[in-house]
């Protein structure tokens, strides 16, 4: 005689494979809160700053005036804002194209003390963004270089 029934068999199998399921569950959730990047604005990091070291993102606008490269030549400081507060930002790296004073700026990285430290920049275009070369293009002479690329 077998000492369990097949049927007891059978949820001791569905318990174990829903005790593992919820483990895996678990364990996915605990290492992705690990990883994840909140997201601030100047004013809300000024009202409740992350802690010293926790990896956020920083956006906002990057302040006129406010970018001044540093002599090594690739660390540059600038102001991100949001119109009620400012975080000075310090990066060391080669910034994107479209990084420039006035345009919106998303930054990768951790509070050091009361500056930003960024590891990683992300420069948006506002919605009427127009490539360079079709800049001082008149609206007929740009329909007629995006008819000739299609």
């Amino acid at each position: 005689m077998s000492a369990i029934k097949p049927k007891h068999q059978r949820l001791v199998l569905v318990m174990l494979a829903l005790v593992a399921l919820v483990g895996a569950g678990l364990l996915a959730s605990f290492a992705l809160s690990r990883q994840a990047s909140y997201f601030y604005i100047p004013s809300e990091m000024a009202a409740h700053p992350p802690a010293a070291g926790r990896a956020v993102r920083l956006g906002g606008m990057v302040q006129k005036g406010s970018i001044k490269t540093m002599p090594d030549g690739v660390t540059i400081h600038f102001t991100v804002t949001d119109g009620k507060a400012q975080v000075p930002v310090q990066f060391t790296g080669i910034t994107p194209d479209l990084f420039v004073e006035g345009s919106g700026v998303v930054a990768e990285g951790r509070m050091d003390g009361r500056q930003f430290v960024a590891d990683n920049l992300l420069a948006k275009h506002d919605e009427k963004y127009v490539p360079r070369e079709m800049k001082n293009m008149s609206v007929s002479d740009a329909k007629q270089v995006v008819a000739q690329t299609q």
